[in-house]
């Protein structure tokens, strides 16, 4: 029993098992090539019963013993949660308490006790959070990382890390974050950005409107006429207060390097992207001709609707 037990695995890190009972499990595992049977079920059963869902083991080779109690420990469950970029904070923590079992209010109170910013204090990408943590420790975890990986950029791009400058570029990269159609993109919307507020215009636009519980709802001429928070960027000068939303490290790397342009305008054209242009007549034409598209849909689309005689 020593020998077998002594006797090496080779394993995935990272293992997600269904929800079952213990020969379940040992069933899963035949599948997927491990080399187990009736003495691991058997094993398993006394050591405790592994649970299903993602595990992570950490290693790709270990004892066989090993590897039976990491499958039976709790402390190695975890969930992977997906933060999407240009998405906020009280949408993101509302779906990871739900995603995670746990209590909405409590993590948003924690995010703001920990988190220098309102708003891109975590990094739009993917976590594995351990199962284990409470909401004061997820939130630990997500903001320290991130924290990490500011410093790291801040350093690459030859700057120090000052949270109060930092704002100031991740509110930028919320912009380019929310305005811009693709990666290759975001460093002309940066340079329109700057453009515009080194001219001291306003710069007018959408995304800024989607902060918070907005973060999804359209954009349309009463609420740019009545929304007079500083994120109302047709109202007001300048950037917004604070970020709009979380923020992928592409769109922080196009504020930090915006491309170099005279560029003032830009406008979503049939394709799904943006065509840019300095010259207001021009992009004022593509606007027109836009306008004029959208309601020809739509009479057209009325039509349709009428009934008939």
């Amino acid at each position: 029993m020593i020998y077998y037990l002594s006797q090496p695995v080779s394993t995935e890190k990272n293992l997600r098992l269904s929800d079952g009972n213990t020969a379940s499990i040992i069933a899963q595992l035949r599948e997927r090539g491990y080399d187990v049977g009736p003495i691991d079920l058997w094993l398993l059963e006394e050591i405790g019963a592994p649970r299903g869902g993602w595990i992570y083991l950490g290693k790709s080779r270990m004892q066989r013993l090993e590897f039976l109690r990491a499958l039976a420990t709790p402390d190695n469950r975890y969930r992977p949660v997906t933060l999407i970029p240009g998405e906020t904070s009280v949408i993101f923590l509302e779906e990871l308490a739900k995603t995670l079992d746990k209590n909405a209010t409590r993590l948003k109170r924690v995010y703001r006790d920990l988190s220098p910013y309102p708003e891109a204090g975590i990094l739009a990408e993917s976590y594995n959070i351990p199962l284990r943590y409470d909401e004061r420790r997820i939130m630990q975890y997500l903001v320290n990382l991130t924290e990490r990986r500011y410093r790291h950029l801040a350093k690459s791009a030859g700057i120090p890390y000052e949270p109060q400058k930092w704002q100031r570029i991740l509110t930028v990269a919320s912009i380019i974050q929310k305005e811009a159609a693709n990666r290759r993109e975001m460093p002309l919307v940066a340079s329109v950005i700057y453009n515009r507020l080194k001219k001291k215009m306003r710069l007018q636009m959408d995304g800024t409107l989607n902060y918070g519980r907005y973060s999804h709802i359209k954009v349309t001429p009463r609420r740019i006429r009545e929304d007079n928070s500083t994120f109302n960027t047709y109202k007001h000068r300048g950037l917004p207060d604070s970020p709009v939303c979380n923020v992928s490290e592409a769109a922080i790397r196009a504020a930090l390097h915006p491309a170099r342009s005279d560029y003032l305008y830009f406008f979503r054209n049939n394709r799904g992207t943006h065509d840019f242009s300095k010259d207001y007549k021009k992009h004022l034409k593509k606007v027109q001709e836009k306008r004029r598209e959208l309601r020809k849909e739509e009479e057209e689309k009325n039509a349709t609707k009428a009934p008939r005689s």
